[in-house]
């Protein structure tokens, strides 16, 4: 289920597939998203031998051995190998250069699943051999259909309520849904051998408490006071809001990617340093997780509830937006296209840029925008916090007697 972006009609793994011809590529994406079982089951379905290792297990030995076997069985049967290593990033350097001439001549396809960023965690010559693919975590849709299918297969119903409260609360991993159903199974044939219906209070218990008991639309209403909260600058209520959403079994993933959001929407150019502060939080969430997550959460909360506001980078990306969208295909003027390749100077590119280091104060007055949006203004800035200090520095630098299409309107 889901990862149709990679699989789906005309997806590049399903074109690998079809035409029986793959390539080392790395899988990256979130726990619980399939990416073990879509790497086997391209193997399987492109007709490519299987030979997989654990890099938690595994060592130098069984990575020798895995080639051995694949350069026999292309040599004595003319079939190709896949070598699929899970967790490719806990693999050390000695491990992962002995993958480097194999794959190389081709004599195996390796297809490595991380949930780290590999091209911080992954040797830089094996990156350069495998092509990256982004897995996605699972929408709420696909969970509700593995489990179902996992309800079927174990010969249990899942009332609706229970289903709701599996699919919301996986936050897109599809093994930790499908745990959880086990585990409600169990508790729901606790008192009753023979029970065949799962209910809310079983998948309750699984989650030990962790589920939502009011209904999805107070849950929404929940997220929406937090925001409005951290957004009217109020942090006890910002804090109150976070702790019921955290106690009602919210997904600390998904209020940290709130919180980045907010911190660029509400708080923005008024205090930039507000969204180093969501991120490096989204980071914690990730790296040390709930319960001590809870104080990254309040720490980023009270940060973006005390911040001064500012929605100027909000609406300027509408502004902006929006005129590229009236405007259509544009030509860009000639004096700021490439200069580079050859070529570019018979045609007269960069002839006429003015290069602003070369000017006092590293400024020039040229315009930028394409002719047709000459004199426009997508930047309206606000006057609070840090933003104000920015905006005035700038008008320091750019203003002239004439200061032409550059300089928009401060309030």
């Amino acid at each position: 289920m889901g990862q149709d972006h990679l699989v789906g009609e005309n997806g590049p793994l399903r074109r690998f597939v079809e035409a029986k011809q793959l390539t080392s590529m790395i899988l990256w994406g979130p726990a619980g998203t399939g990416k073990t079982t879509l790497a086997r089951i391209v193997a399987s379905s492109a007709g490519y031998a299987e030979e997989s290792l654990s890099a938690v297990s595994g060592g130098v030995k069984d990575v020798r051995d895995a080639i051995g076997r694949a350069r026999e069985r292309l040599g004595e049967r003319g079939q190709r190998s896949v070598l699929f290593i899970d967790e490719v990033h806990r693999f050390n350097k000695a491990q992962q250069d002995l993958l480097l001439p194999a794959t190389e001549t081709g004599e195996i396809v390796l297809i490595g699943a991380t949930t780290e960023n590999p091209y911080f965690e992954v040797n830089a010559a094996l990156m350069s051999r495998c092509t990256l693919w982004r897995v996605r975590a699972l929408g709420e849709a696909d969970i509700a259909v593995l489990v179902a299918r996992g309800a079927r297969l174990r010969g249990v119903e899942v009332s609706e309520d229970a289903l709701a409260a599996l699919t919301s609360s996986a936050d897109g991993d599809a093994r930790s849904a499908l745990t959880t159903l086990d585990t409600a199974i169990i508790l729901a044939r606790g008192s009753d051998p023979d029970a065949t219906l799962v209910q809310l209070e079983h998948v309750t218990q699984a989650r030990d408490g962790r589920i939502y008991h009011q209904s999805a639309d107070s849950h929404y209403d929940q997220v929406s006071a937090l925001i409005k909260s951290i957004r009217g600058s109020d942090p006890d209520a910002a804090l109150y809001w976070l702790v019921t959403l955290l106690e009602s079994g919210e997904s600390a993933r998904l209020l940290a990617r709130r919180l980045v959001i907010l911190a660029s929407e509400d708080v923005g150019l008024a205090n930039s340093n507000a969204l180093l502060v969501a991120e490096a939080c989204a980071r914690a969430v990730e790296f040390v997780g709930l319960p001590e997550a809870r104080l990254n959460l309040a720490h980023a909360t009270l940060t973006l509830a005390l911040s001064p506001k500012s929605n100027s980078a909000t609406r300027a990306l509408g502004e902006a937006t929006a005129a590229v969208q009236r405007g259509g295909l544009v030509e860009v003027p000639e004096h700021l296209r490439d200069a580079h390749y050859a070529g570019a100077a018979r045609e007269g590119f960069g002839r006429d840029y003015l290069y602003p280091h070369d000017f006092p104060g590293g400024w020039v007055d040229q315009s930028y925008l394409p002719a047709t949006l000459l004199g426009s203004h997508f930047y309206d800035p606000s006057p609070y916090g840090a933003e104000r200090a920015l905006v005035e520095q700038w008008r320091d630098r750019t203003e002239r007697e004439d200061p032409g299409v550059i300089d928009p309107p401060v309030e």
